[in-house]
Formats: C-alpha cells, structure tokens, sequence
C-alpha cells in the first residue's frame, strides 16, 4: 500500500489510469487505524487488480476537503482520476469495503 501526500496524490490518483483504492485516514481517528491491518490485507489480496493508496488527511485537510471527504473514515475507489464510490464512518466495515473493491474488479 501506497502512502501518499498532497504532492502525490495527483499524480498518483487523479493522473493514474485504471481503478486506484484511496484509504483517507488520520492519526486522530481510532477507527481508521482499526481498519487499517484488515484494509492493508486486501490491499495485497487484490493488488494485482487495483492501486492501493492511503492518505493522512492530517497533513492534507485542503485536499480531503478538495475531495469531499466530510468525516473519517472513508475509503474510496477512483477510475482515471474520478472518484465512483465511497464507504465512510460507519458504513466503513471490513465487509462493505472488500465489496467496494470487488465491484470494481
């Protein structure tokens, strides 16, 4: 899993070709770090299909905003640099997440 930041994220999502997997997280967030093994598990499970990326929107909250990325956390797919589908806050499960990425898959 890709850790991105303001200065990459373009280029990494927004400019990638292809479906790219954004875990938007912050260190603050009790329930993204959680999350975060069990999301860093499908991430090698399904990388051959998908880009996996994760953001700390701590250090990036202009550009969680710029995404819309309202609460934590939310993780989303992107397809050449639009963002299809989110899950977010207690919709965030380990289930509706690996649904998400097999959708797109």
């Amino acid at each position: 899993m890709l850790a991105v930041d303001k200065t990459t994220f373009e280029a990494e999502v927004l400019e990638a070709e292809g479906y790219v997997f954004v875990d938007f997280w912050s260190e603050g967030c009790e329930p993204c770090k959680a999350l975060l093994p069990e999301v860093h598990k499908l991430a090698e499970k399904y990388s051959g299909n998908m880009k996996f990326v994760s953001l700390e929107t701590t250090k990036a909250r202009r550009l969680a905003i710029k995404q819309k990325v309202l609460g934590l956390p939310t993780l989303a797919v992107y397809k050449d640099g639009e963002k299809l589908e989110e899950v977010t806050k207690d919709d965030a499960t380990i289930e509706n997440i690996e649904a998400l990425i097999t959708k797109y898959i």
